[in-house]
């Protein structure tokens, strides 16, 4: 897997602080988006560069280790265990490596990611440095290990992602096909087992992790498997009641509205909310807010109307 520099993909350098990532990718993420370039697969590419970026470098912890161990830095915590590993055995043995070798060279990390077969972080140590400590193992044989996991964002529309339906994107070069399962969330997680890199000396192939990302809905907000919208309703709806339509994800319905609604009062629509994770049939509601719009330029005649309603609720 080539090596990708996160910060020359968002168009940045090391000392770029959080708000500039975060301003950069909503800047590229918008120009690539493949709503916006359909049928461009450089653009789609482009697009997921950004997204894997945006990952490892708004993640403090990810980012820390990427600054340090660049394209190894998936490796940094057992690079750190056999850094420590081999200055104990230097101490112990005495060491056969010459003054000033690095104990790394020539070991591959770019298929390595710590997971033997056995689970015996040993095995990592003698890979890595059994040759040069006289103490290598007598077949001259490496243990087996497991493919490097993979991770990818899958950017969905609010509406996308309260239906079940197939989504078809590349990872390393490989198309994947999924069913999006409706009511995921934004920034949930799924595993698909074995869909990562390849083993290496019969090792089982990685994992692949896949964020799901919604945008924002300019008609919705949504808060667990409730929605919430705005509704306008005129004046003399409000005061003498009447009905109004009302967008929710599957159509608009007639809604009535009762005598006397005051501005900012909620309408429950039950079970037109968001569709419950993995629970077909279960829905949340839907909270329509009330919004009564005032007339305005009135007419002399109509402002006089007005002044009599007005003299009249005095009394």
């Amino acid at each position: 897997m080539a090596f990708v520099d996160y910060y020359s993909v968002l168009g940045l350098d090391k000392s770029a602080s959080q708000d500039d990532i975060k301003k950069a990718y909503r800047k590229l993420a918008r120009k690539y988006h493949p709503d916006l370039n359909p049928n461009d697969e450089s653009a789609k590419k482009r697009f997921q560069e950004i997204n894997e970026a945006n990952e490892v470098l708004t993640d403090p912890e990810k980012r820390k280790k990427y600054d340090q161990y660049g394209e190894n830095w998936k490796h940094g915590e057992e690079y750190e265990k056999a850094q420590q590993e081999y200055a104990r055995s230097r101490g112990s043995r005495g060491s056969s490596a010459g003054a000033g070798q690095n104990p790394f060279e020539g070991f591959d990390f770019n298929n390595y990611n710590g997971n033997y077969d056995t689970g015996e972080y040993s095995d990592f140590f003698e890979d890595l440095f059994g040759s040069r400590f006289g103490g290598g193992r007598s077949s001259g044989k490496r243990g087996s290990y497991r493919g490097q996991d993979y991770e990818t964002t899958v950017d969905l529309t609010l509406l996308q992602a309260s239906q079940t339906h197939k989504q078809t994107f590349t990872v390393n070069g490989k198309n994947i096909r999924i069913t999006v399962p409706a009511g995921v969330e934004d920034g949930q997680k799924i595993k698909l087992k074995g869909q990562g890199g390849d083993g290496v000396n019969g090792g089982p192939k990685g994992d692949l992790y896949i964020t799901f990302s919604i945008r924002p809905d300019s008609r919705f907000i949504r808060k667990g498997n409730d929605l919430y919208t705005n509704i306008e309703v005129d004046l003399p709806t409000a005061l003498l009641g009447g009905e109004t339509i009302v967008d929710t994800l599957t159509g608009k319905i007639n809604v009535k509205i009762k005598e006397g609604t005051q501005n900012g009062a909620k309408i429950r629509l039950k079970g037109k909310g968001f569709p419950v994770y993995k629970k077909d049939g279960d829905f949340g509601d839907l909270y329509a807010e009330i919004q009564v719009k005032l007339p305005t330029e009135l007419t002399e005649e109509q402002k006089k109307i007005i002044e009599q309603l007005a003299d009249s609720l005095k009394k």
